[in-house]
């Protein structure tokens, strides 16, 4: 199984950036489709951002679109999330995940995720 450590979190104003960072290691990184999620206390976990195996189709919540960019690196086995415009409601443990499925469709669904990060928080002030 692949496993995923994530990175960049942090402290940030309102309209600044960050980029996260999902390392994976112990399985074939090119053969999972990657996403990122979120959770903020007392809400259900989000998947804000998804990319298939290739990286050649991604997929955007409602919520983050055009501020929002996941990649991958296969060579570095490393998924990337850079969030930019950041406001006080992207707070949240923000938590990468992989999925074997081959189908862009199922992208979206966090059903179709079995391994999981720890999680880094973002904190995003007014």
């Amino acid at each position: 199984q692949v496993q995923l450590v994530e990175s960049g979190g942090g402290l940030v104003q309102a309209g600044n950036s960050l980029r996260l960072s999902c390392a994976a290691s112990g399985g074939s990184f090119s053969s999972v489709a990657m996403a990122w999620f979120r959770q903020a206390p007392g809400k259900e976990r989000e998947n804000v951002a998804a990319i298939s195996r290739s990286g050649g189709n991604t997929y955007y919540a409602d919520s983050v679109k055009g501020r929002f960019t996941i990649d991958r690196d296969n060579a570095k086995n490393t998924v990337y999330l850079q969030m930019n415009s950041l406001k006080p409601e992207d707070t949240a443990v923000y938590s990468c995940a992989a999925t074997r499925t081959r189908y862009t469709y199922e992208l979206p669904t966090p059903e179709r995720y079995n391994n999981w990060g720890q999680g880094t928080q973002v904190t995003v002030s007014s």
